[in-house]
């Protein structure tokens, strides 16, 4: 029987690369952003390349991942969630907190390819990715609707429509876009809509200067993706696109 405490020591099998350099801009969740797209490199491993053998009839598959991170020493049993707003508080078990007693995540993605011969190690190319770039990954293992899915569950507190606002983009924001992306092979345009209409800003912000409010219109703000600094603003109810620089 194992002793409560024991400690488990776990190696990475590779790490993810997304379009995601830093927390700010990435989905709080893994789909909501269909445009988000990674790659799973795994190591350099001939077993590893072994063990992803008939990965390829499965359309999804879970990531096992480390919150590596997440920017905390010590775990809090209580958090506030930002889907509620931050006026709330629950228990940390009961969220999707990084700051956990095991800092350890799941995430469920679409699987686009599998390049089993890629240079380095094999590749998953997945899509609606909710990690940052590099994240170390634990473990895959493949999603299977009969068993993963539960149609009738219960969601709890983090239950309801997720709101979405409108994103516009000012001409020079669509010149620079179409600059950088001009055969729309990265959807540079469709990710940072798919990213704003999310409200990707911490809860404190979305609480203190909510769309809605008047007296937020006019408030800057920026997120990195894809090594592209965007930079939008709050006006009536919606979030425009003004420019986009170069991250530093």
């Amino acid at each position: 029987m194992k002793k409560l405490g024991e400690e488990f020591s776990f190696s990475a099998i590779g790490i993810v690369r997304t379009p995601f350099k830093d927390k700010f801009g990435v989905p709080r969740q893994p789909g909501l952003a269909a445009e988000a797209k990674g790659v799973i490199k795994l190591n350099p491993d001939p077993d590893l390349k072994t063990a992803l053998k008939s990965l390829e009839e499965f359309s999804h598959l879970w990531i096992v991942f480390v919150f590596h991170e997440h920017g905390g020493k010590n775990w809090k049993p209580s958090i506030r969630p930002p889907r509620l707003g931050g006026n709330r508080k629950v228990g940390v078990l009961a969220s999707r907190s990084p700051h956990r007693p095991n800092p350890i995540g799941i995430s469920a993605v679409s699987i686009e390819k599998i390049d089993l011969d890629a240079e380095g190690g094999a590749e998953i190319y997945v899509g609606g990715v909710d990690l940052i770039d590099g994240t170390p990954i634990l473990d895959i293992k493949p999603y299977i609707p009969y068993a993963d899915a539960i149609p009738e569950a219960n969601a709890g507190w983090a239950s309801g429509d997720i709101p979405r606002y409108p994103v516009q983009f000012t001409e020079d924001a669509e010149a620079e876009i179409a600059k950088r992306d001009p055969r729309g092979e990265k959807k540079l345009r469709a990710l940072i809509i798919d990213i704003l209409e999310l409200d990707p800003r911490p809860a404190y912000q979305k609480r203190q200067l909510p769309v809605e409010d008047e007296k937020t219109w006019g408030t800057k703000y920026g997120f990195d993706v894809i090594g592209n600094d965007v930079k939008y603003e709050i006006r009536e109810g919606y979030f425009l696109v003004y420019a986009l620089g170069y991250q530093k």
